[in-house]
């Protein structure tokens, strides 16, 4: 099977049996996807029949991709109950076939997607988004060079889904995590043995994680990505590098959360994402040959900095993510940028000229990597073929002016992108509906539970 688009690589069968004669212990194969909200879903085929998934596909319905964090299909534009919930032909990527070397059995897994117009467009699938999105640079004869990096929380296990998180207690110290110890090499000691099964994990998985450090909150740390121009697989690798994750620390009996903030006093959860532009002799378009600002970078900061509010809801899309956006804690409030300064949104890390990027900081960690990534690269392209101007850099405390622009939660963000005719020009006027009129049932579903503070500030009354 061939993909419509030429960057999407569906694997073969001779991919499937290279795989079968090289680890001939292997009893199941599942097949996933990582949906709307980050969450991995799929279906367990037994390795006798796993072939067939290399030749017809599987059957999938679409509205897989169309669930809100509950889980629940809340039937957005008419798709998923009130048209039957029809299925989708899914297709295995090529290179995802991996080894689960955290499960208990011999079990392997491969990244699904959707290829299939028999009933809908295959855009329903935010990889497919993206792969549109960078084909648009093809034009410009540019090519990309992303990485992502990703925080998280370890936090001790609950015993069920309404507890409230406590950090994670040390199993060299027998002391839960406390204070805030940036960078510090005891906390990395304390949960070595996780780490190095993290880093293990994703060799074994061909995810490129580098650096580890310990963050701004007790419990918290953060795992880099190399950088690639595989655009796909980086925001692959991003989703999948959060399953390792949550893997590992159920393995090492803790949980481990990508919510952006899960605790109200402590720093929040980030996913940035680190771009980097090169022309047909492999040049950094964002420095002169003298390692000075280019015109290119200019405009590309300026094209994120005008599409920032339009896809504000892909950034921090739960109620849960606007916590984060708080002043004095190296978290945007505005669309500012600058270079080694932590308080903007587009921050340019110091580096030789080969490496100058941008660092976008806007995202939360939960955020789907596929439509962040598709968003940063619409700004870009936009902000390169129409010169938009950037504004002054900053050098002070970007976070003591707080936009009054920007979305405040969730309702105002899908307003913006409802209204976006940029975001509908670079993402599709079909998917924007759909994910506006998804977000806002989840909201409303939400907004249908009674909370703890309900109860205790009403229920004497």
């Amino acid at each position: 099977m061939t993909s419509k688009n030429k960057k999407v690589l569906i694997a073969t069968v001779d991919e499937f049996n290279s795989f079968k004669d090289k680890n001939p212990q292997i009893k199941y194969i599942d097949a996933i996807l990582s949906d709307l909200s980050g969450i991995i879903r799929g279906k367990r085929l037994p390795i006798e029949e796993a072939h067939k998934l290399f030749i017809t596909g599987v059957q999938f319905c679409y509205s897989t991709f169309l669930l809100d964090t509950s889980g629940y299909c809340p039937d957005a534009n008419g798709r998923g109950i009130a048209d039957g919930d029809p299925d989708a032909n899914y297709y295995p990527v090529s290179n995802t076939l991996k080894i689960m070397p955290w499960h208990k059995d011999e079990l392997a897994q491969v990244l699904i997607t959707i290829q299939d117009d028999s009933r809908y467009d295959s855009t329903v699938d935010p990889r497919n988004l993206l792969a549109h999105v960078w084909d648009r640079f093809e034009g410009l004869k540019l090519k990309i060079k992303v990485a992502f990096e990703l925080e998280f929380y370890l936090i001790a296990r609950r015993k069920n889904l309404s507890e409230k998180p406590i950090p994670a207690s040390s199993k060299r110290t027998g002391k839960q995590s406390e204070g805030t110890q940036v960078y510090s090499m005891s906390d990395l000691d304390d949960f070595y043995e996780f780490l190095e099964d993290v880093n293990e994990y994703c060799k074994i998985q061909n995810i490129p994680a580098s650096t580890a450090s310990s963050e701004f909150a007790p419990g918290q740390f953060e795992i880099n990505l190399n950088y690639t121009d595989n655009i796909l697989k980086a925001a692959d690798d991003a989703s999948l590098l959060r399953r390792v994750i949550k893997e590992t620390a159920i393995k090492h009996e803790y949980e481990a959360t990508f919510l952006s903030k899960p605790f109200l006093n402590e720093a929040g959860s980030g996913m940035h994402v680190h771009i980097s532009l090169f022309d047909q002799n492999n040049e950094n378009i964002f420095c002169d040959k003298d390692g000075n600002d280019s015109k290119e970078l200019f405009y590309a900061i300026g094209g994120l900095q005008n599409i920032m509010f339009d896809s504000f809801a892909f950034f921090a899309s739960n109620e849960n993510a606007y916590r984060r956006f708080e002043p004095d804690i190296f978290v945007p409030v505005n669309t500012s940028w600058g270079h080694n300064n932590r308080s903007v949104a587009f921050r340019i890390p110091v580096s030789n000229n080969k490496a100058k990027r941008i660092e976008h900081r806007v995202a939360g960690a939960e955020a789907n990597s596929y439509l962040v990534l598709a968003s940063i690269l619409s700004g870009i392209e936009d902000g390169l073929i129409n010169k938009l101007k950037a504004s002054n850099p900053r050098e002070d405390n970007a976070c003591k002016d707080p936009d009054p622009r920007m979305p405040k939660n969730i309702d105002q963000a899908l307003l913006m992108l409802e209204s976006s005719v940029l975001m509908k020009k670079y993402l599709t006027e079909e998917y924007i509906k759909v994910f506006v009129e998804l977000k806002r049932k989840e909201q409303d579903s939400f907004r249908g539970e009674i909370s703890d503070i309900e109860y205790k500030w009403y229920l004497n009354l």
